[in-house]
């Protein structure tokens, strides 16, 4: 007891006069939607325009003068099915809500194309999917929105890992001559991704694995 009236003292010397602010950091609870088109996570990741092979690839330290400086931005919105982690991809100018709405309408598309009916969408709270035109485009297309949790990206986990592995892998991965270059390497990685990659958390297998497609469906659609 005496310990713990110590502790008790010394937080509320530094404003602190709770003893939770011992205790671990709640764990992430992971979960999965069992069906694909369950839910879907949407995301945006900002990267800067190719105007040189820059530092990341060249190892200039920060700061040495980069001729693509001031360039621009391009906004890579992001599409993962929580169930298979089938993704979707589309590099675009911004990430304003006519943006964010086109890459909706082209995400559900696409996998309808490969026979799955979305149902809900998962965002961040920002302002594009705050919109009444995304939530309008959302009621058109049958979708419930889902929000993260405000200042918690962990909500919206698959999203970010997804993105992370799509920087390390596509965007970050060779010496890209400019941003053309970088967007048009885009489907053939995102091909890899979803047809051949092996996925740690689908126990080794590939995402498109989790679609059940038969046979002549998988044949059409891998053409």
């Amino acid at each position: 007891m005496g310990s713990l009236r110590t502790v008790s003292r010394i937080l509320r010397r530094l404003g602190l006069n709770r003893l939770a602010a011992l205790e671990p950091a709640e764990p992430i609870r992971r979960y999965e939607r069992e069906h694909p088109g369950e839910l879907i996570h949407l995301d945006i990741k900002k990267l800067g325009r190719i105007g040189s092979v820059g530092h990341r690839i060249t190892g200039r330290y920060p700061g040495a003068i980069n001729r693509h400086h001031g360039i621009g931005w391009e906004f890579v919105h992001v599409c993962i099915d929580d169930a298979s982690r089938v993704a979707f991809v589309q590099v675009m100018a911004d990430q304003c809500k006519e943006s964010a709405v086109a890459f909706l309408e082209a995400a559900v598309a696409y996998f309808a194309r490969l026979g799955v009916c979305v149902e809900r969408v998962m965002t961040d709270n920002g302002s594009c999917y705050r919109s009444k035109s995304f939530r309008a485009a959302c009621k058109r297309l049958g979708l419930r929105q889902i929000f993260t949790r405000p200042y918690t990206p962990k909500t919206n986990g698959k999203a970010e890992r997804f993105i992370q592995t799509a920087l390390r892998e596509w965007a970050y991965a060779q010496a890209y001559q400019n941003s053309d270059q970088r967007s048009a390497e885009l489907p053939n990685w995102l091909h890899r991704y979803n047809w051949h990659r092996p996925h740690g958390s689908l126990k080794a297998n590939t995402p498109i694995s989790r679609l059940g497609l038969a046979g002549n469906n998988l044949l059409r659609l891998h053409s």
